[in-house]
């Protein structure tokens, strides 16, 4: 029986198995992709201090570690079911069933499909798949193409497309319906936008957003006023007015329609336009991968602001199953480095019901969820803006 197996190798699973691999427990971590890393893998953005974000020598920095510590990593093993037993849990994967004390769940988030007319297209990817292909696999996804969404996610990869010599038409917002309300409303787009405004290489741009983050009416008059060749990021327009209704092509992606929009996100008909493309990545957010833990009998909570359905849990990522832990996205929508931080605290913490001294952990655990909150409060980006208030409800419930 293992002391711990951790589902997920990506930041919050590989730094809670350095946790505990430090603290001599028998660890197991399993993860689907034949890679660790999880979304780190993707990831190259260059932050407002001028510093390069490299998610693939942030992984390496983890495996490195990981493997001088002897961790086991089993990759390509997927894991459909956690069962609780007497003296622990029983993981189901399709080789085999693995015993151990304690499960440690860092799946990550998954994306949100925003559908629209011709999204089943060969050419038609989502947002971080282009992200995958292109930074993981190196492959090119195109060669002219247009972002649907308008996010903080949208904006970081689309960035990272650039860099990588992708030719981006624009990014735009997808057209109305009853799954993309939010995504295609002009006036809750734009106080997204502002939220990452920081990042622009437009100093002006990085200016104006000042005022705006602190005034709604400033930001209902930019949406009112919002320039009909929208607002260029590293050279790509940016639209808030405008909408993509369909995704054309036989076979392939070919073009796509598009149409101005009035500041609700309604059509403003003999508008349409097209302009040809030959891919589309749509954006339409992230959501906490919190399936697993609820079929292990986990309790989940809908709060708005970590993304929604997440895994009952406090702030050393226990939850209510005694044994079972949770970490990085399945716990809130974040940043990678904020993942790993919340993998260190778990890590520690499934390391003090092993210990005979868990007094000598205290101190550790104190530190490291010190380092969560500090990490947290110094993103660059954050996904949700109300992603504080939404953890202290949490927390507060948990106790």
């Amino acid at each position: 029986m293992y002391d711990v197996v951790i589902v997920g190798a990506g930041p919050a699973g590989l730094a809670a198995a350095i946790s505990c691999r430090e603290n001599g427990l028998q660890t197991l971590v399993l993860d689907e992709f034949p890679k660790m890393g999880g979304r780190l893998l993707g990831q190259l953005h260059q932050e407002p201090n001028g510093e390069w974000w490299n998610g693939i020598k942030e992984t390496d920095i983890l495996k490195e570690r990981a493997f001088e510590l002897d961790t086991e990593i089993r990759l390509g093993v997927s894991v459909y079911h956690i069962e609780k037993i007497d003296n622990g849990f029983t993981v189901h994967t399709p080789d085999a069933n693995i015993n151990t004390e304690n499960v440690l769940i860092a799946t990550g988030a998954a994306e949100t499909a925003a559908p629209i007319p011709g999204w089943t297209l060969p050419g038609v990817m989502s947002i971080g798949a282009a992200q995958v292909m292109t930074n993981v696999h190196r492959v090119k996804v195109g060669e002219k193409g247009i972002v649907v969404g308008v996010n903080v996610l949208s904006a970081a990869i689309a960035r990272e497309l650039q860099l990588a010599g992708i030719d981006l038409e624009s990014m735009t917002l997808p057209v109305q319906n009853s799954v993309t309300k939010d995504h295609a409303h002009p006036q809750k787009v734009m106080d997204g936008l502002v939220r990452i405004a920081h990042l622009a290489p437009s100093a002006f741009l990085r200016f104006g957003s000042k005022f705006a983050k602190g005034s709604s009416l400033i930001r209902k008059m930019a949406v009112k006023f919002y320039p009909k060749g929208g607002v260029k990021m590293w050279g790509m327009p940016i639209h808030v007015r405008k909408a993509i209704t369909s995704i054309n092509g036989e076979d392939k992606v070919e073009s796509v329609t598009i149409c101005n929009v009035t500041t609700k996100g309604k059509i403003i008909k003999g508008t349409e336009k097209t302009i040809e493309v030959d891919f589309v990545c749509i954006a339409g957010g992230l959501y906490p991968l919190a399936e697993l833990a609820a079929v292990a009998g986990c309790p989940t909570q809908f709060v708005e602001s970590l993304g929604g359905h997440v895994p009952v849990h406090n702030e050393k990522m226990e939850t209510p199953l005694d044994g079972l832990y949770v970490a990085g996205n399945i716990t809130g929508i974040e940043s990678a480095k904020v993942a790993r931080a919340q993998g260190t605290v778990a890590g520690l913490s499934i390391a003090k019901r092993k210990t005979d001294k868990p007094a000598n952990l205290d101190k550790q655990i104190k530190k490291a969820m010190e380092n969560v909150q500090k990490t947290r409060a110094e993103a660059s980006i954050q996904f949700h803006p109300e992603i504080e208030e939404g953890r202290k409800t949490m927390y507060q419930t948990q106790g």
